[in-house]
């Protein structure tokens, strides 16, 4: 496993826990020791101690040396980076680099499936074979072949370990049975594994990502028509979702999506689609409204506490979802920017992202934990919904705050009891 990253790692950890022997290789020495002492570089519930586990157990290794890592395996997984460019294309640059230099070691006589675990562009495969045949010695055996991962932050063990489906993309039989062979497992659970194509493989996931994203961005704007018509997304929400054609997850109102994989995979599937004069004009639209809720939160927020001039607000949670240290793309960051151009002063809390949050905006005021970070706020929005931010004791939090406006960004709270108690109170279509 090349990268020890998010997917890296717990996909390492995992198959290691399946009782394969497993090398997670990384060029950073410092996070390669980290792990060694057990540390866990991200946030992950349960992932110390299934990495403690199976590495104590001896079949979950750590190297800095690719070619430690690269000897001993059947297959080779590339589960880098792939950041977006500036135009929403993928960054190859380091799934390439590390084809390159898996090829070099490459030797005759032993077979390799070198497979990409990485979320990566259609024609990734096409390209690293090309690559290999043109760097790898005269006579090596290997095959290319596409896994891609679906899991999500926070609950990525449980994802990975009962998956709804296994997606494998090779161009031969023999690739496609190795590759099942690493989810023998997963057989037990009557896991559908979908064998299909290298260029489909690569597509499922842009897809899935999209579609979810088009569905957070649909409910988004149900709940902008609910506010104007008077009803109540939540309700709407439920009853689509209890429609099985239709499904009731990711049909939440609220600030949208962020994160490490819709915004980047939305991007990229655009960018893919206008490269082949194919314009996805649906995900394109779903982008634009995402665009637009942390600007809506702002919005509510004046409506209720007018300027927002010298005003100290607090904003309770700064992961883009719970369970998760990551801020990448989270609609807290966007919160933050509106809020400061509007001459407020923010504090905030977090009961996991806070370090990274810093790494991005290190002068912003931390409190510790929700009842200091609301002490004497003019405004408190509600950003992430952890499971402590789900009961508050609102009253203690109206009594400490200088004026109880409260916008409850992810509909945690209902109105009339947030009104009962004096709140000046909104949320999303309700």
């Amino acid at each position: 496993m090349v990268g020890t990253g998010y997917v890296g790692l717990v996909s390492g950890a995992c198959f290691a826990d399946f009782g394969h022997e497993v090398w997670c290789v990384d060029i950073n020495a410092d996070r390669i020791a980290r792990l060694e002492r057990g540390e866990i570089p991200f946030y992950e519930p349960g992932l110390d101690i299934l990495v403690e586990k199976n590495h104590g157990n001896g079949r979950l290794h750590f190297t800095t040396d690719l070619a430690t890592g690269v000897a001993p395996a059947e297959v080779v997984m590339i589960a880098v980076q792939t950041p977006p460019m500036e135009n929403g294309e993928a960054d190859m640059q380091y799934v390439m680099k590390v084809g390159q230099d898996v090829a070099r070691l490459l030797e005759p006589g032993e077979y390799k499936v070198i497979c990409t675990k990485s979320t990566v562009p259609v024609g990734t495969a096409r390209e690293l074979t090309k690559m290999i045949d043109s760097t790898a010695k005269e006579g090596v055996d290997y095959d290319v072949a596409s896994n891609p991962e679906f899991l999500r932050e926070g609950s990525s063990i449980e994802d990975f370990m009962r998956p709804d489906r296994v997606v494998i993309g090779t161009k031969t039989e023999r690739a496609a049975e190795l590759m099942q062979s690493l989810y023998r497992p997963l057989y037990l659970l009557d896991t559908p594994i979908v064998s299909t194509d290298l260029e489909t493989s690569e597509l499922i996931k842009y897809a899935s990502n999209a579609y979810l994203a088009v569905k957070i961005s649909y409910i988004n704007e149900m709940a902008d028509l609910c506010e104007k018509l008077g009803a109540r997304v939540d309700v709407l929400a439920k009853a689509m979702g209890l429609d099985g054609r239709i499904g009731k997850k990711f049909l939440h109102a609220g600030l949208g999506f962020g994160g490490s994989c819709l915004p980047k995979d939305t991007k990229a599937i655009v960018q893919m689609g206008r490269a082949n004069e194919t314009p996805l004009r649906l995900i394109e639209g779903a982008m634009g409204v995402n665009d637009e809720r942390a600007p809506r939160a702002v919005e509510k927020l004046e409506a209720l506490a007018g300027s927002l001039h010298g005003k100290r607000v607090a904003l309770l949670g700064l992961a883009f979802k719970p369970n998760t240290d990551d801020v990448r793309e989270a609609p807290s960051l966007g919160l933050v920017a509106a809020l400061r151009e509007r001459g407020a002063h923010v504090v905030a809390c977090d009961p996991e992202a806070v370090e990274t949050f810093l790494m991005h905006v290190p002068d912003l005021e931390i409190a510790d934990g929700p009842y200091a970070c609301i002490e004497g706020a003019d405004a408190a929005l509600l950003v992430t919904e952890w499971n402590p931010y789900r009961e508050l004791d609102m009253e203690r939090i109206r009594d400490a705050m200088k004026a109880p406006v409260f916008i409850d960004c992810r509909n945690v709270y209902p109105r009339d009891r947030m009104e009962s108690l004096g709140f000046a109170y909104d949320s999303f279509g309700r």
